[in-house]
């Protein structure tokens, strides 16, 4: 029975993995589903509400994962001492985004599934959440340089928003190009470059 409720349950998800891929979550329908997993839909609402919960059930922990890695990168550069944190610009976000790499490479269809077909579901604003959050982080460390006795401009939160928004989805553009991992490194890694030498001007006086 174990055996059975397990692959039954594996039809279902992988049936709509493909289908969340291809049409995007409000572009699927239930039905297709559980007839391409070979299910009834009384078996299907054994093990989920509704179409949204089996998205859920896709890409929650991918968003968990990637989520969470960001936000301690962000905690660990933040716990700092403010004296410190200059040496460090970069240092952290550059380990997050190589680790990120690697995990976008082994889990590449959900992670797409999660970051280019969740318009309507609680996942669409995943990447404008974790920009809003660089923005945060940003603005508090520009008020750690001015602590420091630096010179640095204001700069309004649009415009932070503005350029935190283009250098997240440029980096999560490898998942959209199904790059492989050593060109989404190297990817990656010249964003990064581009994006810090731009911040890196903007604080200067």
């Amino acid at each position: 029975m174990e055996e059975t409720t397990g692959t039954t349950l594996e039809n279902i998800q992988r049936a709509a993995l493909t289908e969340f891929l291809d049409k995007g979550f409000l572009g699927v329908s239930l039905r297709q589903i559980v007839k391409n997993a070979g299910v009834t839909t009384g078996a299907f609402y054994g093990y989920f509400s509704s179409k949204e919960a089996l998205f859920n059930s896709i890409v929650e922990p991918h968003a968990v994962a990637l989520m969470g890695r960001f936000m301690e990168s962000q905690t660990t550069f933040a716990d700092l001492p403010e004296v410190d944190q200059p040496a460090h610009m970069g240092v952290e976000s550059a380990a997050y985004a190589h680790w990120m790499v690697d995990y976008i490479c082994s889990h590449s269809e959900p992670v797409k599934v999660l970051l280019t077909r969740a318009e309507g579901t609680g996942y669409e604003n995943f990447i404008h959440n974790m920009v809003e959050i660089e923005v945060d982080a940003t603005l508090h460390y520009m008020e750690v340089l001015r602590r420091l006795g630096r010179q640095v401009p204001e700069l309004d939160r649009a415009l932070c928003h503005i350029a935190a928004s283009g250098m997240m989805n440029s980096i999560f553009e490898v998942v959209i190009h199904d790059m492989s991992r050593e060109k989404a490194l190297s990817y990656v890694d010249r964003l990064r470059e581009f994006y810090t030498a731009g911040w890196k001007k903007w604080m200067e006086p």
